[in-house]
């Protein structure tokens, strides 16, 4: 489904930390969806941040990991975010962060990378991508955009 194979995992690492240097990231990398797709396939975790309710009325990915970086209701941050994200994670495990567009995801690669997990990344496009020209998302970018594996309940 991706155009990614195992010798090629290398040159995805390269590529996303390359994007992650050139926007002054913290953290080890930025991936298009595609490339965590691959990067999941070959054993990396995704942890899909939005809320309870994102995941099961809007879709989630098969696989990924569900730890809330804002809790729901009233969006305030999850204070046991570190907490449950060491509980399915090692820090030496590669983790990629996915949110609804990419602006959670990268403030939780930011979070855990301070917390000492080493090698973080952020999902660019997040799960449903931006807004298109009529407030819509799910047709500019973004993981089910990109048509790669998710599911709604």
């Amino acid at each position: 489904m991706h155009p990614y194979n195992a010798s090629s995992m290398d040159d995805v690492r390269k590529t996303a930390a390359e994007r992650a240097r050139k926007m002054g990231l913290s953290y080890a990398g930025a991936l298009l969806p595609a490339e965590a797709h691959a990067l999941m396939s070959a054993g990396a975790k995704l942890v899909d941040v939005r809320t309870r309710p994102e995941l099961t009325y809007v879709g989630y990915v098969p696989g990924s990991l569900a730890v809330e970086w804002q809790t729901w209701p009233g969006n305030r941050p999850n204070p046991e975010f570190l907490g449950e994200l060491a509980a399915l994670a090692s820090k030496d495990a590669p983790l990629m962060f996915l949110c609804r567009s990419g602006a959670r995801s990268h403030a939780a690669a930011e979070a855990a990378t301070r917390a000492g997990w080493r090698e973080c990344y952020n999902v660019l496009e997040g799960f449903e991508g931006d807004k298109d020209a009529a407030q819509h998302r799910g047709s500019v970018g973004g993981w089910r955009k990109a048509g790669l594996p998710w599911v709604q309940n």
